[in-house]
């Protein structure tokens, strides 16, 4: 028998889906099977898988000449991830199952040699490509249906084998296969679970005030925070507290979240909405790539994606290689990351918030020994130089918030519980200075302080002439640059925001200004 049918399917390229239409040609000839539109091995290899899943699932093979055009032509296919569209459109075209009625379905899933439909990542982002592209219905493995139904308006249908699928086209009842609710074995292999650890309570750390106040005002206003101190000083334990202080994610951004960890393979099992900013700590030796992404022939989401829309924890930062921190001054300030390969170009969301964590040299004790303490820093001046010196001028540049951390005092770690503020406290006032900040920006595309370009910051939200006086002081001692005098207005923001003032007062600029100086005299 010989004929032509077609569906649809979906790719991955990034965080993006893009729908491609799956033709199945089989006709008289010399025997053969040919994929064409650009379609990488193992694309190719959906021969062979289908082959296998045709016969173990009952079905007749057709044939003898078969072809499979995937368009757009131009479109980079990659993954296993249209296999069931290409067999769905092969029984159509062989008159196995109806021609018209998979031409309406976008079908995703790979094929196991037994007639399995094993999951695919990014089943969120396919459900959004495939509602965007107007189709009646969606075909997913089950183990992908909880995940893709998060789209509204759009017909989600999970099956489990490939027999399931042709019983589904034909309208009959579906095998026994389709009925058993255990999962089938390895359902989740590709879409691991994946849970949010609890988030710990500021009110766990003892003394630390200053450090405390530059963590509300980092997820008050969206400002990046380097905190530098020795060696179990609470470094790491303020950083994994400041994702409690952010408000929960909105309905588009935590969809855009949870479409990033889908492409991951790092979404819910049973399909829910990331609602929690998300937590990102790579260890000091994650490569360029781990980081920000990359890959030879498929683009892989990097740390810094990950962490969009919550937090980029790097602990012990001078330890990272420089390459790979230089990489984040991108994305700090444009919210995406470029990769540029060969095969592919393709961009990333990436906008965090960056917390670095230090020690003040290789030892870790350099301001223990300045303030008299028996633990003497053993490093020299120039070792100490040189240790900060790894985390370079114009990526500190972009660094709102520094602080410097002291050793606590006994009764801070006896009695400090009692007149330390929760997370529930703190996240009030959070939620409380991002209100004002969201009535103050209402029509425009930002949100917070630390979204504002300069030019409109210049041109809509201008320090008055008191309040500006300390900053201009600070520009033409050389104190800082103009990019951080105007990082420096956008704390001064979030300060005023903090306190319920209308706008920043001088003594809101002096605190910010405080807050960017830090304490370095350490340093010597």
């Amino acid at each position: 028998m010989t004929g032509i049918a077609r569906t649809r399917g979906v790719v991955l390229l990034g965080v993006e889906g893009c729908v491609v239409d799956v033709e199945a040609h089989v006709s008289i000839g010399v025997s053969g099977f040919s994929v064409v539109g650009l379609a990488d091995k193992l694309v190719g290899e959906a021969r062979d898988r289908c082959r296998s899943a045709f016969l173990t699932s009952g079905l007749d093979w057709p044939g003898p000449k078969n072809t499979v055009g995937l368009s757009p032509a131009e479109l980079p296919k990659k993954g296993p991830t249209l296999d069931a569209a290409i067999a769905a459109a092969l029984l159509a075209a062989s008159g196995q199952i109806p021609r018209d009625i998979v031409a309406q379905w976008v079908i995703v899933g790979e094929l196991s040699l037994d007639g399995r439909l094993r999951p695919v990542r990014g089943a969120l982002v396919t459900a959004i490509a495939a509602h965007r592209a107007g189709a009646r219905r969606l075909i997913v493995p089950h183990a992908n249906a909880a995940e893709a139904g998060l789209v509204t308006d759009l017909d989600v249908v999970g099956v489990r084998t490939l027999a399931g699928l042709v019983a589904l086209a034909r309208g009959e009842d579906p095998p026994d296969a389709e009925l058993n609710d255990e999962p089938i074995s390895d359902a989740v292999e590709n879409t691991p679970e994946h849970h949010s650890p609890p988030v710990p309570d500021l009110a766990d750390v003892r003394g630390q005030f200053e450090a405390r106040a530059a963590l509300e005002l980092a997820a008050a206003g969206g400002h990046h925070l380097a905190m530098v101190g020795e060696p179990g000083i609470g470094k790491t334990l303020l950083a994994a507290r400041l994702p409690g202080l952010l408000p929960a994610l909105d309905e588009h951004s935590s969809l855009e979240v949870t479409s990033i960890h889908s492409v991951a393979g790092r979404s819910l099992r049973k399909g829910e909405l990331v609602t929690t900013p998300p937590f990102e700590s790579p260890h000091h030796t994650a490569t360029y790539a781990a980081l920000v992404g990359g890959g030879s022939s498929t683009p892989r989401i990097g740390m810094v994606s990950l962490a969009h829309r919550g937090v980029l924890f790097l602990d012990e930062a001078p330890e990272f290689r420089p390459a790979t921190l230089e990489a984040l001054r991108q994305p700090l300030e444009s919210g995406v990351i470029v990769i540029n390969r060969s095969g592919f170009h393709v961009q990333l969301p990436a906008r965090f918030q960056l917390v670095l964590a230090m020690n003040p040299c290789p030892c870790g004790y350099a301001a223990s020994s300045s303030s008299g303490n028996t633990a003497r820093c053993t490093c020299s001046s120039q070792q100490r130089r040189s240790y900060l010196a790894r985390v370079s001028g114009p990526l500190m540049d972009r660094i709102d918030l520094r602080v410097m951390l002291s050793r606590p005092t006994l009764a801070d770690l006896a009695f400090g519980e009692a007149n330390a503020e929760p997370t529930a406290v703190v996240a009030a006032r959070v939620l409380q200075a991002r209100d004002r900040a969201r009535d103050r920006f209402r029509g425009s595309p930002w949100s917070m302080n630390n979204d504002v370009p300069g030019p409109e910051l210049h041109r809509h939200y201008r320090l008055s002439i008191a309040a500006a006086e300390p900053l201009n002081s600070a520009l033409m001692r050389g104190h800082i640059s103009p990019r951080g005098a105007d990082r420096v207005a956008k704390v001064a923001w979030t300060v005023a925001d903090l306190a319920g003032h209308a706008s920043p007062e001088p003594s809101d600029v002096l605190a910010a200004l405080a807050h960017r100086a830090g304490d370095t005299s350490w340093v010597a």
